[in-house]
């Protein structure tokens, strides 16, 4: 059976039509498929395994039924880095590292939510460092959770505003010297990331290495996106 992989649905109860794409979709998929790969921002933010809203075991609730005939993995991204074993038991997922290789299908395959490789862009490289350190998290998780949801909404304002501000920059996306480091590191894999809301098929050569970079599409306006790996290789897909 086929592999999936999905990244940057950024649901939340404030788009509905996602949150139902995306139990559709399970629903559909499930017992069809060797596993379902989720690289990175399964949801728009996470507060903290603690956070039991409607909405949040709406959606693990889905998944954990998934989860019982279909391996189900997650990948932590740049809005829901805080997802831990709390997730995992309400879910039926398990959280993969970042990056993770993989071998299907006879092919070696690096996995990755991307935020990472876009080292140009330095202040967000800060704060990721930051975010990922325990210390910091246990701090976070510390605070009362109306205050860390307003946090989440604040940050997220805040990049958005950016984003209308500045539109495209070269700084939001993967950089070759990070790209390159990291499939020296794996022997030059195929890579499957998403985060860059840049979905695409393009080669990867530094001589006398070569490979392939597939950019995971993301959901939006009701509608989504994924890779299928089968026998025949890796395709793109649409959903909605």
């Amino acid at each position: 059976m086929p592999i999936h992989f999905i990244s940057d649905l950024h649901l939340s109860e404030d788009v509905p039509e996602l949150a139902a794409l995306f139990e559709r979709t399970l629903q559909d998929w499930a017992g069809h498929l060797d596993a379902l790969y989720i690289l990175g921002d399964l949801f728009e933010y996470w507060v903290g395994d603690d956070d039991s809203s409607n909405f949040n075991t709406r959606m693990t609730a889905a998944m954990h039924a998934f989860a019982q005939n279909t391996p189900l993995y997650v990948m932590h991204g740049n809005r829901d880095f805080l997802l831990g074993a709390g997730f995992e038991q309400a879910s039926g997922a398990s959280l993969l590292p970042d990056p993770t290789l993989l071998s299907a299908y006879g092919r070696d395959i690096v996995l990755s939510h991307g935020d990472a490789l876009c080292t140009a862009d330095t202040a967000y490289q800060q704060f990721r460092a930051m975010s990922r350190n325990p210390l910091w998290q246990k701090a976070l998780l510390a605070k009362p959770l109306a205050e860390r949801h307003a946090i989440a909404r604040l940050a997220r304002s805040q990049s958005e505003g950016m984003k209308r501000e500045q539109g495209y920059t070269e700084n939001g996306d993967v950089t070759d010297a990070a790209l390159y480091a990291l499939m020296d590191e794996y022997g030059w894999p195929l890579l499957i990331h998403g985060h860059t809301h840049r979905p695409g098929h393009t080669p990867i050569r530094c001589e006398p290495c070569a490979s392939e970079r597939w950019v995971i599409a993301d959901w939006h306006d009701g509608r989504g996106g994924y890779l299928r790996l089968d026998e025949t290789g890796l395709s793109a897909r649409e959903l909605g």
